[in-house]
């Protein structure tokens, strides 16, 4: 691994050991939020409420020195209190730009599906371009810029669905669960007397991040792993159970994404074992299942699975 990797690893890991002195547990859904993180990749959790969600988004934020904002999304949040508002100004005798709650470089938006599709889409713009345009006006987001997002099952009272461009636009998800025995027992006895995340000290600051985005975009991709990207990608568009297969986005994701999980793994170059692991985290929540797979009781996962095993894996690559 060359020095600039190398670098990176280091960095990446103390990030996790930071996380883990305040987050119990759960491992895998954690190194699937560093994936999305390292990456430039928003993420959705979805999950029941009390599990830990915002605990590992404030300790992720705080670890890695970034700016954090938190937006309760409720049915009668409005655009504007999420990208901000033109305003008169009087002692100026002239129109202001008053900033909204998204200018933050790590943005937790939690229980999301809470608030009306109107208000969720409002987050378009500013996760696909990094920036957010108010009365003609654009206005750039800092730089680095996250959105983790929270949301409440479907059967959950007061939620709503996604719209399909909004879930889109996230590059993975996961869930958390309930701790293990263990890990539980740990939680009450780490919070009993204190709470970890106040004495939480950063160990990365948001260069740090800039340059650890950087380093993922330049980890090798041999051709063969592109072109395996591209037949996932077709096979899920032509399958008789998904009404909506990947978009060109969600295999630009897939992609980026095993470029980080292939950093995360001490390499420099990606292979197609980084695209069968993080493939479910960077497909589940935007593949929608036609009404005979519901019927046979499918489920993305299996699906996923499925259009895994049935495109062969290239083999013979260059490590770059």
């Amino acid at each position: 691994m060359n020095k600039l990797a190398s670098q990176a690893s280091r960095l990446a890991d103390r990030i996790r050991g930071s996380v883990a002195t305040v987050f119990v547990g759960k491992e895998t859904a954690v190194r699937t939020l560093l994936i999305g993180f390292f990456a430039g990749l928003h993420t959705l959790i979805e999950d029941i409420p009390g599990v830990g969600k915002t605990t590992l988004a404030r300790s992720l934020a705080k670890s890695s020195g970034l700016d954090f904002g938190r937006i309760q999304f409720t049915p009668d949040l409005l655009p504007g209190d999420i990208l901000g508002m033109t305003i008169w100004s009087q002692e100026s005798r002239d129109f202001r730009f008053k900033a909204g709650a998204i200018m933050h470089q790590f943005i937790l938006a939690d229980e999301i599906n809470r608030a009306s599709p109107r208000t969720q889409t409002a987050l378009l713009e500013a996760m696909q371009e990094r920036s957010v345009t108010v009365d003609g006006h654009t206005h750039q987001l800092p730089d680095p810029f996250f959105v983790l997002a929270t949301q409440n099952p479907v059967s959950f009272s007061g939620t709503f669905h996604l719209p399909e461009a909004e879930a889109d636009r996230f590059g993975l998800s996961f869930s958390l669960g309930y701790p293990e025995d263990g890990d539980e027992q740990q939680i009450l006895t780490r919070f009993r007397a204190e709470d970890p995340e106040e004495s939480l000290a950063a160990v990365a600051n948001p260069e740090d991040i800039v340059r650890l985005r950087r380093i993922v975009r330049q980890v090798h991709v041999d051709p063969k792993i592109v072109d395996y990207v591209v037949r996932i990608s077709r096979s899920s568009r032509t399958n008789e159970y998904l009404r909506l297969g990947m978009s060109p986005r969600a295999a630009q994701h897939l992609l980026t994404a095993s470029q980080s999980e292939a950093l995360l793994s001490g390499r420099e170059f990606v292979i197609p074992e980084d695209v069968r692991r993080t493939a479910p985290h960077v497909l589940r929540h935007r593949l929608y299942l036609t009404a005979r797979a519901k019927t046979e009781k499918l489920t993305a996962d299996v699906l996923i699975q499925r259009l895994l095993e049935a495109v062969p894996a290239p083999s013979g690559m260059s490590g770059g």
